[in-house]
């Protein structure tokens, strides 16, 4: 499975960092898995909210899974604002949907995909300060949720909930037991019940 986080100028870290950790673990685990940081539409670097410098080497293309992270939702001009009002992102993430793309967000990466059109009239979450807007957009927000799978589209609630959402997607696309394995490495007490997110 190949896997594509895309990051931009004002990502939140932990939304892209998080599961890109829990995926690069996975990788060494299960054949045919990878994680690779990507660019909207170009080479270059971004810089995330707090601070970090990221050379990214590749963009979008067309990978089996796509992780839209969140991050300055409520800033004009900045972050996944900005990444929503612009167009380019949410068109490219609705066009990799219609050929089959698993997409999925973290926190209010979940706009992007409102924007997408994507989270209309689905079950989605997003991080509680954009819970109304994602509501409005015309999703079926569950409010309490933390990671909810709505087959061809995954939502995780706030930042951390990222982590949650990689090890549910590995536990349903791969195997419960390779998903506890590498949270067991991480030393991080899983937030989800990976035995329900196992393999039909």
């Amino acid at each position: 499975m190949r896997i594509e986080i895309v990051v931009f100028d004002g990502f939140d870290d932990l939304d892209a960092f998080g599961p890109h950790e829990v995926f690069s673990h996975a990788s060494h685990r299960l054949d045919g898995w990878s994680s690779t940081l990507v660019g909207v539409d170009a080479p270059g670097t971004v810089t995330s909210a707090h601070g970090v410098v990221l050379t990214v080497s590749e963009v979008l293309g067309e990978p089996d899974l796509v992780v839209v992270p969140g991050g300055g939702w409520f800033t004009p001009g900045a972050g996944a604002r900005a990444v929503a009002d612009r167009g380019v992102l949410p068109q490219r993430v609705a066009d990799l949907s219609d050929r089959g793309t698993i997409v999925a967000s973290v926190c209010t990466g979940a706009m992007i995909l409102a924007a997408a059109g994507l989270t209309a009239g689905r079950p989605a979450v997003t991080h509680p300060s954009a819970i109304d807007a994602l509501e409005a957009s015309g999703a079926l927000v569950r409010r309490d949720a933390r990671v909810v799978d709505d087959g061809s589209l995954v939502t995780g609630g706030g930042v951390t909930s990222g982590i949650d959402l990689a090890l549910h997607l590995i536990a349903r696309e791969a195997d419960p037991e390779t998903a506890c394995t590498v949270a067991a490495h991480m030393v991080y007490p899983p937030q989800i019940d990976l035995e329900t997110s196992a393999p039909a």
